[in-house]
């Protein structure tokens, strides 16, 4: 049997505008799915990209968590820091292998790049055991400078060597001749990592296996080679070829509508098609192992973290009505994989009519206190929302705000989505309640815990 390894890039990109809790979030994800390694970007010098290779060391116990070190020998020493309490700690010294790239990045030549990659190498086995030698731009490389650099590489230390086709320049047999060319009786396992702009990287990737490579890397949304079809992929041939991997491929697709759902940041249905409405009711007598059971049916996976929010959410309306699927998925959307409240919901009067200006008294508790905010506005929400302006003390943008229902019954449930600007940043926020100023109230709070979550 050959056994795959899967080392997924989703969160390697240093660019990324997810936020803290959604990339530990699809870490948390990505390592039940069963992929072998799990990728960050370089450790900077701000606190948070420490905080996030620490945090996710904390419960990535079974996957690699693989840190990149490209830039500096400082670089690699916050790597190592950062990976300090991993079970599996790997640094990836990724560099150019075209000469026009090392000129313009690292200002070196051919002729001193291999010393370059020696260094940093040895740099980095000396503060962790596994080393990856990343060769980036491979395939547009002279290749016998290229076979110089993995040598040199290998001989330093690295523990494993990944070829790259950032520019997608190759097709899958010539891309697979390739990685056996240049990697012949190297001695350390080799991975693989394919653009997938042309849309072959996926055949390129399994045909790289069959000619000596042993991991491919794979992506969600991003470049690399799609995790959902590389797995897929496998599952479908395993039997006829004798390939494996330890991707749980049953849950596969409902996993990466999950991670897809939070790149998205859109409160959506994360399984991407119509829930039907079963006729199940759930009730204010049923337990909170009733509504995971019907949670999962629907398709989610939730932490026992998620599901305390879900089922608390789920009592708050079962008081008031029966709780359908479509209800519930509606639910699951709000309170699931949400961050800390650091406000919650006390109280709330509005007032309005057409004869009389709108009004709200809004009481909220935070750390044990009741802060409460009375104000005017143009209607009902508008008084709502500079209510919980004058609690927080603080005036945020209103980029967008819709509402619409979950089911269409004369009790029908509303489902409310804010998202406020600040610093040039978005955040979103969902609430669900049987009035629409329930909803949207509990949106806008839903949205300034996340900025005053992220802020501190």
């Amino acid at each position: 049997m050959n056994y795959i390894k899967i080392a997924d890039t989703t969160l390697s990109d240093a660019k990324s505008t997810l936020t803290f809790k959604q990339k530990l979030e699809i870490a948390r994800k990505l390592e039940r799915l069963g992929v072998d390694t799990v990728e960050l970007p370089e450790v900077g010098t701000a606190k948070a990209d420490s905080l996030l290779v620490r945090t996710a060391a904390s419960f990535v116990k079974n996957s690699v968590l693989s840190v990149a070190a490209t830039s500096s020998v400082e670089a690699i020493k916050h790597a190592a820091e950062a990976l300090a309490t991993a079970a599996h700690p790997r640094i990836r010294v990724e560099l150019p292998m075209t000469s026009s790239i090392m000129e313009y990045t690292l200002h070196k030549k051919q002729n001193k790049m291999c010393e370059y990659v020696r260094m940093m190498v040895e740099k980095a086995k000396a503060v962790c055991s596994d080393i990856e030698f990343v060769a980036k731009d491979a395939t547009r490389a002279e290749e016998d400078f290229l076979i110089q650099a993995i040598a040199t590489a290998v001989e330093a230390g690295a523990s494993s060597v990944t070829l790259c086709d950032d520019a997608a320049i190759l097709l899958p047999d010539d891309f697979a001749a390739f990685v056996k060319r240049v990697t012949e009786g190297i001695g350390v396992p080799v991975g693989v990592l394919c653009n997938d702009k042309n849309g072959v990287a996926t055949a390129a990737a399994i045909l790289a296996v069959k000619h000596g490579a042993t991991c491919v890397k794979t992506s969600i949304g991003g470049e690399a080679t799609p995790l959902r079809e590389f797995g897929a992929l496998i599952k479908d041939i395993r039997e006829n070829y004798g390939v494996s991997s330890e991707l749980r491929v049953t849950e596969l697709s409902r996993t990466i509508d999950q991670i897809e759902w939070i790149i998205s940041g859109k409160a959506q249905n994360v399984l991407s098609r119509e829930i039907v409405d079963d006729g199940v009711k759930l009730n204010i007598n049923d337990t909170v192992d009733t509504v995971r059971e019907n949670v999962e049916k629907i398709g989610y996976d939730l932490s026992d973290e998620d599901i305390k929010r879900v089922y608390e959410e789920f009592r708050r309306l079962a008081r008031k009505k029966d709780v359908g699927v479509k209800e519930l998925d509606a639910i699951v959307a709000s309170a699931a994989l949400q961050v800390p409240a650091t406000y919650t919901i006390e109280s709330y009067v509005i007032n309005c009519g057409n004869k009389l200006t709108a009004s709200a008294q809004i009481a909220l508790n935070r750390d044990g206190r009741t802060l409460q905010g009375i104000s005017i506005g143009d209607g009902p929400i508008d008084a709502a929302f500079h209510a919980i302006e004058q609690i927080t003390g603080r005036h945020f943008e209103l980029d967008d705000f819709s509402i619409r229902t979950v089911t269409q019954e004369k009790e029908a449930m509303g489902s409310a989505l804010v998202r406020l600007r600040v610093g040039g940043r978005i955040y979103s926020g969902t609430g669900l309640s049987t009035d629409i100023i329930g909803a949207s109230v509990r949106a806008y709070i839903n949205a300034v815990n996340k900025i005053v979550y992220e802020e501190a």
